[in-house]
């Protein structure tokens, strides 16, 4: 079994969700997780990232190598949800675990409504930072919607109630994700948009 590949179904002996990745030969180990609603069991050298993992390996290359050091955000992408650089994640600790990029964020032809109101806002030019920015966007609505709170989220504020978010709560959660180009009144406009029409967010 070449490393990378996915490796055949075993219910008897191949690992479970959550059971940590299994040993396969020197430097490499299986593990199994979810991409896009899609289950892959592979076997990774253990230096492998994430986001390696889904470019190299799997063919999801709307995720983009910018800064490689978790600084720019261009790598977003949903673990379980959550937003994470999948540049700093080493794919052999996400066993069992469920990813979601930016491909997976439209249901089949029809866009996700962040990826519309990137569209109607015209928040994007060259667009290499726009996969990592709409997968942290997902992030934001669903933190948002959970009563997750900010550094700008007022004190007084109810606890565990939907944070509204306003344009200063968005720049800040989306400060992560950089745009070169300077597209951040369109951004900002755009998931604003998206929250006011209760998109929420994905993680197949």
């Amino acid at each position: 079994m070449a490393p990378g590949e996915d490796l055949p179904d075993d219910p008897d002996t191949g690992p479970g969700p959550g059971a940590g990745p299994r040993p396969v030969n020197g430097g490499h180990s299986a593990l199994a997780l979810t991409v896009n609603g899609t289950p892959h069991t592979l076997a990774l050298d253990h230096r492998t990232t994430l986001l390696d993992l889904l470019r190299e390996h799997l063919g999801f290359t709307g995720a983009k190598k910018g800064c490689d050091h978790g600084q720019c955000g261009a790598c977003t992408v949903l673990v379980d949800g959550r937003r994470a650089n999948s540049c700093l994640l080493l794919a052999v600790t996400l066993d069992g675990r469920r990813i979601t990029t930016v491909e997976g964020l439209a249901d089949g032809d029809r866009l996700h409504p962040l990826q519309a109101a990137f569209l109607d806002r015209d928040a994007l030019q060259c667009g290499y930072c726009t996969p990592g920015q709409l997968c942290s966007a997902a992030g934001v609505l669903a933190e948002a919607a959970a009563g997750l709170p900010s550094h700008v989220t007022p004190e007084t504020a109810p606890s565990g109630k939907p944070v509204p978010l306003t344009a200063d709560e968005i720049r800040e959660r989306m400060s992560g994700n950089l745009c070169r180009c300077g597209a951040y009144p369109g951004i900002v406009a755009a998931v604003a948009d998206a929250a006011a029409a209760g998109a929420e967010g994905s993680g197949r």
